[in-house]
């Protein structure tokens, strides 16, 4: 059963963390290991941390030791973190003192005054949350204290799966916009480079390209320096006199 700490005030929290409008990432970690040590007995601390493809991308702790002890496990690739990742299930610690599958890890909690863990996992499509309590007592953290904990990383998965989607969203639409913009840029470019040379678009395309690849550069930036020498050159004409050039233009064609 859920401890009695689940109340309307943790109802409110843990749904905060779902808010993706200004709330980074980075952010949302700390909230979750502020709120799994404020809220879960007998835990002393916490680290909560964001995986893509088997590695961290974000971690936070609320205490500098503990930042430490994610740190020298992962880099040893030893510890609660790698099993629950091979396992994508919890990973129980009863005792530091007592703990053989990690030796390492083991020395370290201790030097840290850490005798328990429990680390969470909950994978969320490309990424995987992660949640560690840590207790300062060996068998603190006992399987009916962690109900609550599993809660708060179903938020906590929410709230990354809900950043990373929103994110991806904002990337992907101002590629979109960028493309367009390029595309624009460079029609404009090669119309000036097909009045000027009477030359066809796929001309004047293959010209700007053979510039781009002779200079390093982008076709774009060949683009925008030929309307800006094309702009320099002409200057600007008065709009009546642009339409009707361009329907004289037109009328020809």
């Amino acid at each position: 059963m859920l401890d009695q700490n689940v109340t309307q005030e943790l109802a409110r929290e843990a749904a905060g963390l779902l808010s993706i409008a200004d709330v980074s990432d980075v952010r949302s970690l700390h909230r979750l290991t502020a709120l799994a040590a404020r809220q879960v007995p007998a835990c002393s601390g916490a680290t909560a941390a964001l995986w893509r493809d088997g590695e961290p991308v974000e971690m936070a702790a609320t205490h500098p030791d503990l930042a430490e002890l994610f740190e020298l496990s992962w880099q040893g690739r030893s510890g609660p973190w790698t099993q629950a990742l091979a396992t994508s299930e919890a990973v129980y610690c009863p005792d530091s003192l007592a703990e053989d599958r990690w030796p390492e890890y083991a020395s370290a909690a201790l030097c840290r005054g850490v005798r328990c863990s429990v680390t969470l996992i909950h994978p969320l499509g490309p990424i995987t949350v992660t949640l560690s309590l840590f207790g300062a007592r060996p068998r603190s953290l006992d399987p009916e204290r962690i109900a609550l904990a599993e809660l708060l990383i179903a938020f906590g998965g929410a709230t990354m799966g809900n950043a990373s989607i929103y994110g991806d969203s904002q990337r992907t639409a101002l590629q979109l916009r960028e493309a367009a913009e390029s595309r624009t840029v460079v029609d404009q470019a090669k119309g000036i480079l097909m009045h000027a040379l009477g030359c066809s678009a796929q001309d004047a395309f293959d010209r700007m390209r053979e510039t781009s690849q002779t200079r390093h550069v982008k076709v774009t930036e060949v683009a925008r320096t030929i309307i800006k020498a094309h702009r320099s050159v002409s200057g600007p004409r008065p709009a009546g006199q642009a339409i009707a050039g361009d329907r004289r233009s037109t009328d020809r064609s």
